[in-house]
């Protein structure tokens, strides 16, 4: 066999068949008549007789011979149906693999979601989800809004929960809820749930703050809010972690700003407020990769969450 100067193999023709010419051929094989095989396919025997002279061109070799009406195979023709039928079952497998279709879809769906959102937000429309969705594989991805939206761009997550804003063009994003944002002030004495008072900016002059760390969506949100009412907060720590946060300031360690559905629950050792007038809240969305060719079962999934009453509690 002649090479190429790169190496590469240079056939001595060119090979034009494709998938459906070999399942012509296979069908003719089977049925050992053009006529039938015709029939068999919905094609005019023409069209077949044309598709067999091209392929035997294309392989440069004789595929049947004719006996009375029927069409006896060559050695050439066995060699070639037993590679056809492997070949055209890879085809079949490859076109299972890649339907693009929510009912038949097998592979694994990467779901990605920051922790508080987890915790809080997610398990009843988990549960609701796996519901609808029982045949899908579900996997989920625990991280901070800019890695669910890096693991979104290089595909390898499906579908996000993350905070916006998000100023990337080639994502999808579909608002579901917003979620206020509360300071919280260490107590020396239990504090029960539920009651929400107001302070003003001035008395947080000062006042040693644990924040989320200053390459969180959260935080240039949190930001924002302190710059719009003129408070430069003293930073004494920070930790990625809404629990760890939540202890810490229950140590007396400082204030914070956590989500509302962050703070339900049992009794705790900290003071909840709304800073003035001012109403601070974070916008929660569905993002997904724009593509050409979108994944119909993230679509579904998509669909089928934005139907959910995201204003309810996780815990009903």
């Amino acid at each position: 066999m002649p090479k190429t100067r790169a190496g590469l193999i240079a056939f001595p023709w060119s090979l034009e068949m494709d998938i459906h010419q070999l399942e012509l051929f296979l069908a003719v094989m089977d049925s050992s008549s053009v006529t039938r095989a015709a029939e068999h396919v919905h094609l005019s025997p023409g069209a077949i007789s044309l598709q067999l002279h091209s392929l035997a061109g294309e392989l440069q070799t004789e595929l049947f011979v004719r006996s009375g009406r029927r069409l006896i195979p060559t050695p050439a023709a066995s060699r070639l149906a037993e590679r056809a039928r492997a070949l055209i079952k890879q085809a079949h497998q490859m076109r299972h693999d890649f339907e693009n279709n929510s009912s038949t879809d097998a592979r694994p769906f990467h779901f990605a979601t920051g922790i508080t959102s987890l915790i809080y937000r997610l398990g009843r429309p988990l549960r609701l989800l796996r519901k609808q969705f029982p045949n899908t594989e579900i996997q989920i991805f625990v991280g901070v809004t800019e890695e669910i939206v890096a693991g979104l761009l290089d595909s390898r997550f499906d579908l996000g929960l993350i905070s916006l804003p998000v100023s990337q063009k080639n994502l999808k994003i579909m608002p579901l809820f917003e979620e206020e944002l509360l300071l919280l002030r260490p107590s020396p004495t239990r504090v029960r749930r539920g009651h929400v008072g107001a302070i003003r900016p001035s008395e947080l002059s000062g006042v040693p703050f644990v924040l989320y760390p200053k390459r969180s969506n959260m935080r240039v949100i949190i930001d924002r809010f302190f710059a719009d009412i003129g408070l430069t907060p003293h930073v004494l720590m920070e930790a990625d972690d809404t629990e760890a946060i939540k202890s810490l300031v229950e140590a007396g360690f400082g204030c914070s700003i956590l989500p509302e559905h962050a703070l339900r629950g049992r009794a705790r050792f900290f003071h909840t407020y709304r800073i003035g007038r001012n109403r601070l809240v974070r916008k929660q969305a569905l993002a997904m990769a724009r593509l050409e060719y979108p994944r119909k079962l993230t679509e579904s999934i998509a669909n089928f969450l934005l139907t959910l009453p995201w204003h309810s509690s996780n815990h009903q």
